[in-house]
């Protein structure tokens, strides 16, 4: 029997980046692809928990079923392996994202959101998005470097709650230069809502918003990236900060003694 690898995105059903991811698992898998119905982008981990979720087929056969879903990615997730997945995935695959989820894109991220969701539930998981934002970007020149990433996780496996957000540059004159596992890059968003009129004259507010790398170290993803490398960061849901735990100790359990 074949593995099964699930497939999320953030980007909805229609994403020419959820075809390719496909495609390459097809290769070496059966499939069952779950997605939200609409773009689900910045959802990060949030879940629905007010309304009924709903599920529709697009396709269903042998080695590859489709479906949409109202909710969101982490949704998905939880619904599909549920509910949907003739058996237990063997892999859980997000992506291939239109756009940076590198740095502190992370946290915001519908497609990683849907990865950390599947690591917690203790699957391998791994994250793939391109840095474009095109609906028709090119993902010719990654496609064996994403060929060869599933390849190694389905075969060897990934430690408990490790998954991997895998960024990878646009298509450019010159070829990809390879992998490079590293960190974060320590960045920001500096973020504002524009104020605007509708035809009606009725105000109304548009996030717009500014990226600020702070970090120029060169074992960051932001540095691989803009040096024609694909970055890989093995990410973890714990958000503990290890080193401040004594300090915090010694300014907070004291009170109420």
């Amino acid at each position: 029997m074949k593995p099964l690898i699930f497939i999320t995105n953030d980007d909805g059903h229609s994403s020419r980046g959820l075809a390719c991811l496909t495609e390459l698992a097809l290769e070496v898998a059966d499939v069952v692809v779950v997605t939200p119905e609409l773009n689900s982008s910045g959802k990060s981990h949030s879940l629905t928990s007010n309304v009924p979720l709903r599920v529709r087929a697009i396709s269903e056969g042998d080695h590859l079923s489709q479906y949409a879903c109202t909710g969101t990615p982490v949704d998905c997730v939880k619904l599909g392996e549920e509910h949907l997945c003739p058996r237990k995935p063997d892999l859980i695959l997000s992506g291939i994202n239109h756009g940076s989820n590198a740095s502190i894109n992370v946290i915001y991220s519908g497609t990683m959101g849907a990865v950390i969701e599947a690591s917690t539930l203790g699957y391998p998981a791994v994250g793939f998005s391109l840095l474009s934002h095109s609906a028709k970007a090119d993902f010719s020149h990654c496609l064996d470097y994403v060929r060869a990433i599933i390849k190694d996780v389905l075969e060897n496996g990934l430690p408990s709650r490790i998954s991997l957000n895998v960024n990878i540059p646009k298509a450019e004159s010159e070829p990809l230069k390879g992998i490079r596992v590293c960190r974060e890059a320590g960045a920001y968003w500096s973020d504002s809502f524009e104020k605007r009129i509708d035809p009606s004259g009725q105000p109304y507010y548009w996030l717009t918003g500014k990226f600020v790398c702070l970090d120029n170290a060169e074992d960051t993803d932001e540095y691989a990236l803009h040096n024609g490398y694909i970055s890989i960061v093995p990410t973890h849901p714990d958000y503990t900060a290890p080193s401040y735990i004594e300090p915090m100790r010694g300014r907070f359990e004291k009170i109420g003694k």
